[in-house]
């Protein structure tokens, strides 16, 4: 029996089906019920977890604080959501950051392939070191990490401090998890759009 190629429509029905899929597992998270927070009670509070956020990175990374302090920018999402039984979908909210003062809210989607158990929850820090960076991701209507700009991952030298190298790169992620920072892991793939207000 021969393979035939996939038709449009398989394609659509397997995108709505995914997208479906992603509906039904948001209610997957690491925090309970008595947690989940109406949107403007989130966005109030949106300020509070991106410090709280930083000061654990601050922690688990010692001197990380220096180099969020001079960069040019900082995009924090306090929490990013996944969830999946094949296609795994992640969503969070954050906001972007120069010179101590919010600039803008933005969101950041994410999907990958494979088996996942139930929800998972993150914290994603992108450090922009240079002017130029930070340019041409607030120029860009949608940005993706990996295609849109090189995004080396957060690393900590033998000293426990972070990584000399890691200052000298435009972009720089680090992935904070219940257990702590995830030391060299980047996130590639993800979609990054400047929220509507």
């Amino acid at each position: 029996m021969m393979n035939r190629p996939t038709s449009p429509f398989r394609a659509l029905a397997l995108c709505a089906a995914v997208a479906l899929g992603a509906t039904a597992l948001t209610a997957c998270t690491t925090t309970g019920p008595g947690n989940q927070a109406s949107p403007g009670t989130a966005r109030a509070s949106m300020p509070t977890q991106v410090d709280a956020t930083l000061s654990r990175l601050y922690k688990a990374a010692p001197g990380s604080q220096e180099l969020v302090e001079k960069s040019a920018g900082v995009l924090v999402f306090p929490q990013v959501v996944g969830g999946s039984l094949i296609v795994g979908v992640e969503h969070g909210r954050g906001v972007l950051r120069a010179g101590g003062q919010t600039l803008d809210e933005y969101t950041i989607n994410a999907a990958s392939l494979g088996l996942q158990a139930g929800g998972q929850s993150k914290s994603l820090v992108y450090v922009f070191n240079t002017a130029d960076a930070l340019q041409k991701f607030r120029d860009s209507k949608g940005w993706t990490v990996g295609v849109d700009a090189t995004v080396a991952a957060g690393t900590l030298g033998a000293n426990g401090m972070v990584d000399t190298r890691t200052s000298q790169q435009p972009v720089v992620s680090f992935v904070l998890t219940n257990v702590g920072l995830e030391a060299g892991v980047a996130v590639q793939g993800a979609k990054v759009t400047r929220a509507a207000n």
